[in-house]
């Protein structure tokens, strides 16, 4: 008899997780879906604006200049007020897991929102993904705390919550529900997977009810690739570890350049990055915020010449971490699938002498190119495969997506490259000393 009731503990205390990711559920998808459509609301006023300012002869361009420099300052002060609001908060969200960091409190979710509505509205280049995970994480941790679980258990919810927040955001629950197992705890126990699964199959329900039930990407059918083509996708695979190497330098080397400058108040920083990026939309659109529009139309079909699409490679791929380094709220993903879109795209142009390269290939080497850049930069490859896939739908070119992100993480790991959130979560944790 006692041993039955032994026995049972286990069960109702995993019953209860599964209860409470339910109900955390509900709250991060109607404010993760919140954010979206706000987000989009930010967008559309962004792009007016800019239209407009291109009508005012001589000094236009001081409008958006202005604009985004003002709302990342307001950013700024906001981080200022909750440091916790800085950055992407996904390694917030690992040192939560590990141990390292106590569970994040309630005030984070209006700082990430309305931080992040700033920031990323603006036209920073950044993700909706960082805000929107880390007010998941907020939430399930308070949801914990509220019915007295124990520490571990807060942990717990709060990392479940954090694969609901990325599932709204790019409205991938398999791609969410992953990334808590593969990024964040590196392990796949029932404990997690159960009250992850419900907790992102809620909030997923609940912010459709918003932002609506539809891919993120529109693609058409995309024909699957050659089998002989193959080796070709795994030197592209190659190449993309290599350039997700850089691109973790550059994220660092602007995070300490940024740091360097201690005698400069952060609002003047923020300053002068917001008046940086402002030019850089007057210039043209494409070439700031999250990159969702620019990525839409890679694998919607649309072609650039070669050299417009190396320089699109070239600023976002300056911009994103130039971004970053503001420290104001916002992540690094969405930044991350524009620049491997672009990426592929453009090594299918500079391989179109190839027999079989074509314009159906160069629509599969952008997805491909997403995910492999995805897998070098964050070092979680299923995570990055099934959110592309999930965000447009598209299954034929899997194989060349598989061998490709599988190159691009080798090269990677073998060149002593760590994961861009071992190298936040490490930075984070040694300020806080």
């Amino acid at each position: 008899m006692t041993e039955n009731k032994v026995d049972d503990e286990p069960n109702r205390g995993l019953l209860l997780l599964c209860l409470l990711a339910v109900v955390a559920g509900v709250f991060v998808g109607f404010i993760g879906g919140a954010f979206r459509w706000c987000l989009r609301r930010a967008d559309n006023l962004r792009q007016t604006i800019l239209d407009w300012s291109h009508q005012i002869p001589y000094v236009g361009w001081l409008v958006p200049v202005a604009l985004v420099a003002l709302c990342t300052v307001l950013a700024v002060l906001i981080v200022r007020r909750v440091p916790l609001a800085a950055g992407s908060g996904i390694q917030h969200v690992e040192a939560v897991a590990r141990g390292e960091a106590k569970p994040p409190g309630l005030i984070l979710v209006p700082a990430r929102f309305v931080g992040g509505l700033l920031a990323i509205g603006s036209g920073l280049v950044l993700g909706r993904e960082g805000p929107t995970v880390h007010m998941g994480a907020a939430i399930g941790a308070e949801t914990g705390r509220r019915a007295s679980l124990p520490e571990s258990d807060v942990r717990l919810l709060q990392t479940s919550m954090s694969g609901a927040g990325l599932a709204v955001a790019f409205n991938a629950p398999i791609g969410g529900a992953l990334f808590v197992c593969e990024e964040v705890t590196h392990s796949f126990t029932l404990r997690t997977v159960l009250p992850t699964m419900f907790g992102v199959a809620v909030a997923v329900g609940c912010s459709r009810l918003i932002s609506g039930d539809r891919p993120d990407f529109a693609v058409d059918a995309v024909p699957t690739p050659q089998l002989a083509l193959l080796p070709l996708f795994v030197v592209f695979g190659l190449l993309t570890g290599l350039l997700g190497i850089c691109y973790n330098h550059m994220i660092l080397g602007m995070l300490n350049a940024v740091a360097r400058l201690r005698r400069i108040p952060p609002t003047i920083v923020g300053l002068a990055i917001g008046a940086i990026i402002g030019l850089t939309l007057f210039i043209d659109p494409l070439a700031g915020g999250g990159g969702d529009p620019l990525s839409q139309l890679i694998v919607g079909g649309r072609t650039f010449v070669l050299p417009i699409m190396l320089l699109y490679l070239v600023v976002r791929f300056f911009t994103g971490p130039l971004s970053y380094s503001a420290g104001t709220p916002g992540g690094l993903f969405a930044p991350l699938l524009a620049v491997g879109a672009l990426w592929g795209s453009l090594f299918a142009g500079l391989s179109s002498f190839i027999p079989g390269v074509d314009g159906g290939l160069t629509i599969a080497l952008s997805l491909v190119g997403m995910a492999a850049f995805f897998g070098a930069v964050v070092r979680a490859p299923f995570t990055g495969i099934v959110i592309v896939v999930e965000m447009t739908t598209v299954t034929s070119a899997l194989v060349p997506m598989l061998a490709a992100t599988a190159a691009a993480v080798l090269v990677a790991t073998l060149a002593g490259s760590a994961p861009i959130y071992d190298i936040l979560r490490k930075r984070m944790l040694a300020t806080q000393k």
